[in-house]
């Protein structure tokens, strides 16, 4: 107690890594790098191990993982769940075995045997069986309290709810991961959604199974590994290695890279194999677990405060580096999302050069404060593409910072960020050279302009020979050239048969319905039941693409028409408007209807009842008839059904507790009806 300076630099430590642990455990958002936050833990190590009688209980070397986070329940675990010891050089490995000869009492030579195991970067667990069934399942937690996991546990591929032959009691812990495979498809798909990306696999494993819906994680492709075993009724086998392989017997997935070593050598060699081989593998590890193999040692060996005394894992060195960012590169993606990446001074990072590294998006940019000539620190996981951590703000600095472009760079047109989501978009569509291949792929699908021969293999060869260069090339493609197809010698695949054969199905669809052709144009928002709902308003093309101009030039009366359609907000609104907004985009409509006929929207509706051509609008609650039903009725008999009330309205459906559109309706007034009223104008009970 008598340094206060040392006293205050082990509580600076302590509270530094208890706020790592609660973003790590709780929050599945760890700010740091393993290797940085091994770091701080090694100082306060150091710190105890030269001051013991500043160790306090809580000391995060005494304590394990974090608190049980809100919004889950609490899971005891009648066998502590522990952390582990680390080792970090081929020493720490030797020590670790001459400690373990020290405390048992065995000669300097005495051969211990130890399991090697690859150290999976996920979230651990612990899954209670009682008579074959599964009853439980808990996260680590701060290794005596976790959280219930047991229905998210049961999504998890793989994992069984019952078990044969297995003890009376048997509570078996591993890892759930998920496969480099799975996460770049999750981000694929996060990314197309215009949602935040997941850092790395771990936390995208982590934040998978800790859902309060276990509808989520059912989403989600995770995997997981069996490596140890809690409470049990009956022993598995007399060693970790044979216990290991009992469970795998019983259907539990175990790593098949789990071994038996007898010497120091083979440890060593088993660790720098695996080394080698890490970028290669299907999941993240970040270094090896050693357990000594008889159970009777495990159990005289015993633990300390937070860790076994008969395992160690020894952890791999980072795979990062420090280097300098040339420039900036916004990438346009095939679904119109602008990626910015790095272009780095090339840099080894884990045996491979890195050239490039992903910034993700404008948020993360401006959270690290990017800019070009920082000096960064670069992170590479396995197969997955090279991030940048931090910027080294104690080294020379860029001058300026960087402003993301509000335009597309492949098109020129305004890239938007829709409320809600972190990805910046191209609105370009259809004219933007980056997207014009998934566009056009839309564009010809069987649900948009369903042009039968033109897959994706066929657009990418056009494009790439210039045949062409937009939706309307499709159709004029006969015209411009009737032999493209049949006599150039390197068109593979192509004769004369097959070519009058797609030209046949692109002149059959000259001719479609109006829904289809809305939804064909890719505009952000506008799926098939929507086009149906926008087709259904406005009837032709004509009249559509008149209101759509006539919204792009700022006219709110168009505006408020389009809004009162029932199901139209203001996304859809938007997206309507912006798209029209640019002169390419009024062009490229222009000539798509040069080579169309667009037949009008007539759905089959009776044309001889009372509310025929009326505009309705519901409000309240509808004490005889639900809102859909009603909805579906009224159109049904002709009527259009509107979310707001304007001077078009004829009559607004009045229910309890109407609000402000009953109120409108009396301003305006536009015709108030009961809903009995409204049962009797359209003979509701009578068909």
């Amino acid at each position: 107690m008598n340094n206060p300076s040392v006293k205050e630099q082990i509580a600076a430590l302590s509270a530094e890594i208890r706020a790592h642990d609660a973003r790590y455990y709780q929050q599945d958002a760890p700010s740091i790098s393993d290797a940085a936050y091994d770091a701080l833990r090694q100082q306060l190590e150091a710190l105890e191990r030269a001051h013991p009688e500043l160790v306090q209980p809580d000391s995060p070397t005494q304590t394990v993982g974090a608190a049980v986070a809100e919004g889950f329940g609490k899971v005891e675990h009648r066998v502590p769940m522990l952390s582990l010891a680390n080792a970090f050089t081929r020493e720490d490995v030797a020590e670790f075995l001459a400690r373990v000869r020290r405390f048992l009492e065995l000669p300097e030579d005495a051969e211990i045997a130890l399991v090697c195991e690859p150290k999976i970067d996920g979230l651990s667990f612990s899954a209670r069986f009682e008579r074959g069934v599964l009853v439980q399942a808990a996260t680590r937690g701060d290794g005596s309290m976790g959280e219930d996991i047991t229905a998210n546990l049961k999504q998890v591929a793989g994992f069984p709810q019952r078990l044969e032959g297995a003890p009376e009691v048997l509570e078996v812990r591993g890892e759930v991961y998920m496969r480099k495979d799975d996460f770049a498809a999750l981000n694929d798909a996060q990314d197309a959604a215009g949602k935040k990306r997941f850092a790395n696999p771990r936390n995208a494993a982590a934040g998978s199974l800790r859902q309060l819906d276990a509808a989520v994680t059912a989403q989600r492709k995770l995997s997981y590994f069996i490596y140890s075993w809690g409470e049990l009724s009956a022993p598995l086998a007399d060693t970790q290695h044979d216990s290991i392989t009992r469970l795998a017997t019983l259907g539990f997935y175990t790593n098949p890279r789990t071994v038996l070593v007898h010497k120091l050598e083979d440890v060593l060699a088993q660790y720098e194999a695996t080394q080698a081989e890490r970028a290669a593998l299907p999941y993240d590890i970040d270094g090896i677990v050693y357990k000594v193999n008889r159970l009777d040692w495990q159990q005289r060996l015993g633990q300390v405060a937070r860790a076994p005394r008969w395992a160690v894992a020894h952890k791999f060195p980072a795979e990062q580096a420090i280097t300098r960012i040339e420039g900036i590169d916004i990438q346009v993606g095939r679904t119109g999302a602008l990626t910015p990446v790095a272009r780095l001074t090339p840099v080894n990072v884990g045996g491979v050069l890195v050239s490039n590294a992903t910034l993700h998006n404008a948020d993360e940019i401006a959270r690290l404060d990017v800019r070009v000539g920082d000096h960064v620190v670069i992170q590479r996981a396995g197969d997955v593409i090279p991030q940048v951590v931090s910027v080294r703000t104690d080294m020379a600095r860029g001058p300026q910072p960087y402003a993301f472009p509000q335009t597309c760079p492949a098109c020129g047109s305004p890239a938007r960020r829709a409320e809600g989501e972190v990805v910046l978009r191209c609105t370009g569509g259809l004219v933007c050279p980056a997207q014009l291949l998934e566009r056009l792929r839309h564009f010809v699908s069987r649900d948009a302009m369903d042009i039968d021969g033109l897959g994706e293999k066929q657009i990418e060869a056009f494009l790439r020979d210039g045949l062409i260069h937009s939706p309307a090339d499709i159709f004029t493609l006969e015209a411009r050239d009737a032999q493209s197809l049949t006599r150039l010698k390197n068109r593979e695949g192509w004769g004369e048969k097959s070519a009058q054969k797609l030209f046949a199905a692109i002149d059959t669809a000259r001719t479609r319905p109006l829904p289809r052709f809305l939804f064909a144009l890719g505009i952000r928002h506008i799926g098939e039941e929507t086009a149906k709902l926008i087709a259904k308003h406005y009837g032709t093309v004509e009249s559509w693409q008149a209101a759509m101009q006539a919204i792009a030039a700022g006219d709110p009366a168009a505006r408020e028409e389009l809004a009162a359609i029932d199901g139209i907000g203001n996304a859809v609104l938007d997206a309507l408007a912006e798209f029209f907004a640019q002169a390419h985009h009024q062009q490229l409509v222009a000539d798509l209807l040069a080579q169309l006929r667009i037949a009008p929207y007539q759905p089959t509706v009776r044309q001889d009842s009372a509310i025929a051509g009326k505009t309705v609008v519901f409000t309240g609650t509808l004490a005889r008839l639900g809102r859909k039903e009603a909805k579906a009725h009224a159109e049904s008999l002709g009527a259009k059904v509107a979310g707001s009330v304007s001077k078009k309205t004829d009559y607004v459906v009045a229910g309890a507790d109407a609000g402000s559109k009953l109120n409108d309706a009396q301003a305006l007034g536009v015709t108030v009806l009961s809903e009995d009223a409204w049962i009797t104008l359209t003979g509701w009970m009578h068909g």
